[in-house]
C-alpha cells in the first residue's frame, strides 16, 4: 500500500538523496536510487514506497526491470509517463556506459574478463543473443560484433556471419559469448554443435575461435553465472 508520508516529513537522515549526499549512492538500496528518479512531481505518496512497488512487479529483479517498455512502467501507479521516460532513460545510459567500456580495448584472454565485458550488455536481453568479440594477435578487442538474435531458448547462426565480421575487421581470433535468459548457464546440445562447427570453420580461415561462453545467472548450487565450452572440454578432440 502506498503510503501518505511524503519524503520531505521524513527524517534527513531517511530521505534518498540527503542519505546519498551523506554516504554515497553505493549506500542506497534499489528502491531509494529509483525514488531519487521519480521523486519529482510524485503527489500523496512516498516516492520510496511507490519504488517498493515497482520493483515488486518485476521480481525485485533490476534486469527485468531495465528491459520494462515505458507502457510496461506506466502500469505501476504513481508511475507516469515522464517518470517512466527517465527511468529508461537511466537503464539506457547504464548499458550504453557498458558499451563505453568495450571500447577500451581490454585484454581478452580468460573467460572472467568476457563475462566481465558482456555482462551487462547480454544481462538485459530478454533472447538468447550472441556476440562475437573480435580479436587482434595481443587478445585485445576489436570490435564485438552481434552476429544472431535468437529466441528464448536457442540461437541461429551460420559460419558465414561469423567468419565474414572477422575477415572485415582483420581479426586474429575471436570469442563467442552469448546468454542464456532462463538463468542456467549450461550449454545445450545446439551450443556444443554450433561451437564445433564454427572451430572447425575457424581452423580452415586460420582464424581461432579461442572459447565460448555462455552468461546466465549465479545460483545457491552454482556460485558462477557463466560456463566456458573451453573449460568444460569441449574444444579438445
Amino acid at each position: 500500500m502506498i503510503q501518505n508520508m511524503r519524503l520531505k516529513d521524513q527524517p534527513p537522515s531517511e530521505r534518498p538523496r540527503e542519505r546519498l549526499v551523506a554516504h554515497g549512492a553505493d549506500a542506497l538500496t534499489p528502491a531509494q536510487l529509483i525514488a531519487i528518479l521519480i521523486r519529482t512531481g510524485l503527489r500523496g505518496a512516498n516516492a520510496v514506497d511507490v519504488s517498493r512497488q515497482l520493483l515488486a512487479r518485476y521480481g525485485y529483479s533490476l534486469q527485468a526491470l531495465a528491459r520494462a517498455s515505458v507502457d510496461d512502467l506506466r502500469q505501476v501507479k504513481g508511475i507516469g509517463r515522464d517518470k517512466a521516460v527517465t527511468l529508461a532513460a537511466a537503464f539506457a545510459l547504464g548499458r550504453k556506459m557498458a558499451e563505453e567500456k568495450s571500447a577500451e580495448s581490454p585484454v581478452l584472454d580468460h573467460p572472467e574478463a568476457v563475462v566481465e565485458l558482456m555482462r551487462e550488455q547480454l544481462r538485459s536481453e530478454p533472447v538468447e543473443t550472441l556476440y562475437a568479440l573480435l580479436l587482434n594477435t595481443r587478445r585485445r578487442l576489436i570490435r564485438r560484433e552481434e552476429i544472431s538474435h535468437g529466441t528464448l531458448d536457442t540461437i541461429l547462426v551460420h559460419a558465414r556471419e561469423v567468419f565474414r565480421a572477422a575477415i572485415a575487421a582483420n581479426a586474429a581470433c575471436l570469442v563467442l559469448v552469448h546468454n542464456h535468459p532462463s538463468g542456467d548457464p549450461s550449454p545445450s546440445e545446439g551450443d556444443i554443435r554450433v561451437t564445433r562447427d564454427l572451430i572447425r570453420a575457424g581452423q580452415l580461415l586460420k582464424i581461432e575461435v579461442l572459447d565460448h561462453v555462455i552468461i546466465g545467472r549465479p545460483a545457491a548450487d552454482r556460485p558462477k553465472d557463466y560456463v566456458s565450452l573451453r573449460e568444460l572440454g569441449y574444444f579438445y578432440s
